[in-house]
């Protein structure tokens, strides 16, 4: 069967979000209206009559057309609802299209050969099976003791709002220190809490000392999946547990009808083993890293 490539104009959106929403690999980043508010552009890799589908965020720079990972999508890669596609034959198509890529696939997606542009990547997952009671037996001391600091300080926590107190915060904490994030994507990730707000599919929650804004995230809710997708405390005001406080109160309000947490995912061990003193586990997932641009501009930087 066949993969073709499509641009963005020629995608039949019902069928192409048929398709990741009964895939096995299902995830919220793959819809049509997502990657419409998070790419500059976005093309597709199509299996026969949408059999299955690759999402294709690329850029043009200095006349070089590229695939790069947006902002505000934490995976993507190859959905469909069966096992009769090869995605070596994904790859095939995307390097006849880019010379160079940098992709994260799902953690659904295992290759059967060595692939020497993939790189294996890691995230940290909690499952909500277990009820909240036990989970909180299994946090580490450090986050008890962060609950007990919250409960000193009379923390407490609201959800649905505050969502440009929330953005003005991670500026001015997360922001400083990745300045590769610009205006338009935190004006992409407004839109992105709005429409996702309406869909019933996330919600911004923000903690307060006092009056104080303290801490925030904006959660996403998928299927029986939450995902924090971003999030950010006072960093001049960090001694009072705040982030621990609003992870332990997102466990306790989506446990009932949610299996499982993701944390965002990271691969730096220091943020690594915060997610772990949860009770969480590290998965992996596969990560295009493609440069076969002519020597004299392989420096190329994206």
């Amino acid at each position: 069967m066949p993969i073709n490539y499509l641009s963005r104009n020629d995608i039949d959106d019902s069928k192409y979000n048929e398709c990741v929403q009964h895939s096995k690999q299902s995830l919220v980043y793959g819809y049509s209206w997502y990657l419409d508010i998070v790419c500059d552009h976005w093309d597709v890799l199509v299996l026969d009559d949408y059999e299955a589908v690759m999402p294709i965020p690329w850029r043009k720079k200095y006349f070089i057309k590229y695939v790069y990972q947006p902002l505000w999508v934490l995976q993507l890669g190859v959905f469909s609802s069966n096992e009769n596609y090869s995605l070596e034959d994904f790859m095939d198509a995307l390097q006849k299209h880019f010379q160079f890529v940098e992709l994260r696939l799902n953690a659904r997606n295992v290759f059967q050969k060595n692939n020497p542009y993939i790189v294996t990547k890691e995230f940290q997952e909690l499952s909500l099976t277990l009820g909240h009671d036990k989970i909180k037996q299994a946090y580490q001391s450090d986050r008890k003791k962060d609950l007990k600091k919250a409960k000193n300080h009379q923390l407490s926590i609201e959800w649905g709002g505050g969502k440009n107190e929330f953005i003005q915060l991670f500026r001015q904490n997360v922001g400083k220190r990745t300045p590769e994030i610009k205006d338009a994507d935190y004006s992409n990730l407004k839109h992105l809490m709005s429409i996702c707000s309406e869909k019933n599919l996330g919600k911004v929650c923000t903690v307060y000392q006092e009056d104080q804004l303290v801490a925030g995230a904006f959660i996403l809710t998928y299927q029986k999946n939450i995902t924090i997708l971003c999030s950010s405390t006072d960093f001049s005001n960090r001694n009072n547990g705040a982030n621990t406080f609003l992870i332990d109160q997102a466990i306790q309000r989506y446990i009932k009808n949610y299996q499982t947490l993701n944390f965002g995912g990271s691969s730096m061990p220091s943020i690594a083993t915060y997610f772990l003193s949860f009770a969480a586990k590290t998965y992996q997932y596969p990560m295009i890293h493609r440069n076969q641009l002519p020597l004299l501009i392989r420096l190329f930087k994206p």
